[in-house]
């Protein structure tokens, strides 16, 4: 039996080899492989600025920080994504106002950002839903009108793009993850870009207590000042090295993935018993992340005896994301949010999808067996 993990980190020599330079060397921090990694990763996504971060949590929290968001003020956040997407506003002290998703990509309702912004509005928060663009054009056009940040969440979005620009770069800033199962990995960490320079050089700042000087430009060891408030959310040199290889690596792992999305894609057409999201207009070129299917309403409540059948015959499967956000206990609990109802479209991307792999670690053959084993249970379901 075959066994098709829905994620898989690509390591080889060349990572372990990176590695192991640095643990043989003096410098585990503030060193020279962060800045290579940076420059790498900003010459593939186009960046005038990039700036590396402990994870994409901490390049989210650095900007609402930066902006100086605090109690009273609001942030449009997509209800269908992760939960640090609205964690990151609510580390400042401000409000996300949650906006339901659009059924065709499962991407923010561009339609209801509007009818969600009051007077406490500073910014507009818009994530990339499995690799898919947002139509950023209406988006600026939105928050333009009502002189908003945007800040876009990229955490599934490497290699996403928007009329021939990377995502991150149509809003004030882009925010990207380095997590194991993404489109490459550092083991943990993340990436802030943006056209800012202004932004950069704060980020930069304050990623690392607010010093004044980092370690390279001290002309007396130990000696700084800290001009404001700061937190440590540094990349080290052993997460960066790993990230150097994997950024050469970066062009192989999307194709690969292309290739298995429109391989699996094409075996799923047809099935009545699923919905697809749109992965493919003109102007607009998804990362590829992972294919979730939507069951229909007639076999949604077998989904997770569905499961069960496809992880039997090795198949890895996982879910984006278990509820919408608001739906999440926390922030029923704060903010009163009924238990469904509030924001359908999301709850109906939670409740009813499967999330397949396609990652580089998988073959187009191996789509073949997941397409034709998921055939073989829904024929069982009905």
């Amino acid at each position: 039996m075959k066994q098709l993990p829905f994620g898989k980190p690509m390591i080889d020599d060349s990572e372990m080899n990176a590695v192991l330079d640095v643990l043989k060397g003096p410098i585990l921090v503030h060193g020279p492989r962060v800045k290579e990694f940076e420059k790498r990763f900003a010459a593939f996504a186009g960046a005038p600025f990039a700036a590396s971060v402990s994870s994409c949590t901490a390049a989210l929290h650095l900007v609402y920080f930066d902006m100086g968001l605090g109690a009273g003020d609001e942030v449009i956040v997509p209800a269908q994504t992760h939960n640090a997407t609205a964690h990151a506003v609510e580390y400042t002290g401000a409000t996300p106002i949650f906006v339901d998703a659009e059924m065709e990509t499962g991407n923010i309702d561009i339609d209801q950002i509007e009818a969600a912004i009051t007077e406490r509005t500073r910014a507009i928060s818009v994530v990339h839903y499995l690799g898919m663009p947002v139509d950023m054009d209406r988006v600026n056009a939105i928050a333009q009108k009502h002189d908003l940040l945007v800040v876009e969440d990229c955490a599934l979005a490497i290699g996403s793009y928007y009329k021939n620009k990377h995502m991150g770069l149509h809003g004030d800033a882009g925010c990207f993850s380095f997590y194991p199962v993404k489109h490459m990995t550092t083991a943990e960490g993340g990436m802030l870009i943006t056209k800012r320079q202004g932004l950069y050089d704060r980020i930069v700042k304050k990623r690392a207590f607010g010093v004044t000087k980092n370690h390279g430009e001290r002309k007396i060891p130990g000696i700084y000042d800290v001009e404001e408030l700061g937190y440590n959310y540094r990349m080290s040199e052993v997460h960066s090295a790993i990230g150097i290889e994997q950024v050469k690596k970066l062009g192989s792992f999307l194709k690969a993935r292309e290739a298995n999305y429109k391989a699996l894609h094409q075996c799923l057409q047809g099935i009545g018993e699923v919905d697809l999201f749109q992965a493919f207009k003109p102007d607009y070129q998804s990362s590829f992340y992972c294919l979730s299917v939507i069951l229909n309403e007639k076999i949604a409540s077998d989904r997770y005896a569905i499961v069960q059948a496809l992880n039997a015959k090795g198949i890895g499967t996982s879910i984006y994301y278990p509820q919408p956000v608001p739906c999440f206990s926390y922030y029923k609990e704060k903010y009163g949010y009924p238990e469904n109802g509030r924001f359908p479209v999301a709850e109906i991307i939670s409740n009813r999808s499967i999330a397949f792999p396609v990652g580089p670690h998988l073959t187009t053959e191996d789509m073949q067996y997941i397409g034709k084993e998921l055939k073989n249970v829904l024929v069982k379901v009905k």
